[in-house]
C-alpha cells in the first residue's frame, strides 16, 4: 500500500514534484523498460528513432539527453555521432541511470543532474533530446531555457511526450488510456507511478502551449507530429 503521508507527484508542483517524481521513478527502475513496451505496444523506440530523424545528426556532433531515464534515446543519438560523435545523459534520478550504463557500454557520458538546471557551460552541443521527461520537470519554462542555454547557435531540440489525443476517436482512446494504465500498473505492483502517468498527462500543457514555451525560451522553427492515434507528440526546433 502507497504511504498516503506522502505527496503524490500528480498533486504537487515545484520542489515537491520534483521529490516526488524522483521517488516514483526510482521505485519502478527495474520494471522501466519492460512496462514501456508493454504501454507502447513496442513502438517507443521508433518514436525515438524518428525524433533523431528529424534532428539531421551528423558525425562528430555533441548531444544532450535530458532526463535521459534508462538510456533509450542514447543509442540512436550514439549511432546517428558515430565514434566521434560525444552523446551525453542527464537524470535527477540515480536508479534510472543505473539501467542506462549496462545497455551504452560507456559508449555515452551520464550523470545525475536536473533539467532546470543543467551543469554545462553555454552552447556546448549541437542537440538536445528530451523524451517523456518534459511532463516530469517542476518548472517547464525553466528547463526549456536551460535546453536552449547549452544549444549553440542554430542547435537543435527534439521533444517527445505523451498528447491528448485528437479527433473524433479522441474521448475513446483517452477513457482507454486513463483506464488501462492504472490497471497495467496493479498488475506489476506499481500503482501509485502508474496512476500518476494518465493523471499527468491531463495537466500537461497543449502541444500548442508547449509550441508557445519553446519559442519563448529561445527556440524558432517550432513544428510537431502525432503519434499513437495522437497520444504521443514530437516537437522539434532550432535555437535561435
Amino acid at each position: 500500500m502507497p504511504d498516503s503521508s506522502q505527496p503524490t507527484p500528480w498533486t504537487v508542483q515545484g520542489e515537491d514534484k520534483r521529490v516526488a517524481v524522483r521517488s516514483m521513478f526510482a521505485e519502478i527502475a527495474g520494471t522501466y523498460d519492460r512496462v514501456n513496451g508493454l504501454m507502447s505496444f513496442n513502438q517507443h523506440n521508433a518514436w525515438r528513432a524518428a525524433a533523431i530523424k528529424r534532428l539531421d545528426l551528423k558525425p562528430g556532433e555533441s548531444v544532450l539527453d535530458v532526463c535521459c531515464g534508462t538510456g533509450d534515446f542514447l543509442i540512436p543519438a550514439q549511432k546517428a555521432v558515430g565514434e566521434s560523435g560525444r552523446v551525453t545523459g542527464i537524470d535527477f534520478c540515480e536508479p534510472m541511470l543505473r539501467q542506462a550504463g549496462p545497455k551504452l557500454n560507456g559508449a555515452a557520458r551520464l550523470s545525475v543532474a536536473d533539467a532546470c538546471a543543467l551543469p554545462f557551460a553555454s552552447a556546448q552541443f549541437d542537440a538536445v533530446t528530451i523524451g517523456w521527461g518534459l511532463r516530469n520537470v517542476p518548472d517547464m519554462p525553466l528547463a526549456l531555457k536551460e535546453m536552449a542555454r547549452v544549444l549553440k547557435p542554430g542547435g537543435r531540440i527534439a521533444i517527445l511526450d505523451m498528447a491528448r489525443p485528437r479527433g473524433p476517436l479522441g474521448p475513446i482512446i483517452e477513457k482507454v488510456t486513463q483506464s488501462g494504465l492504472p490497471m497495467l500498473g496493479k498488475l506489476i505492483g506499481k500503482s501509485s507511478a502508474y496512476t500518476y502517468l494518465p493523471k499527468s498527462i491531463l495537466t500537461f500543457a497543449s502541444r500548442e502551449e508547449i509550441a508557445k514555451r519553446m519559442e519563448e525560451a529561445g527556440f524558432t522553427n517550432v513544428r510537431m507530429k502525432d503519434f499513437c492515434f495522437g497520444n504521443i507528440c514530437l516537437h522539434w526546433a532550432e535555437r535561435q
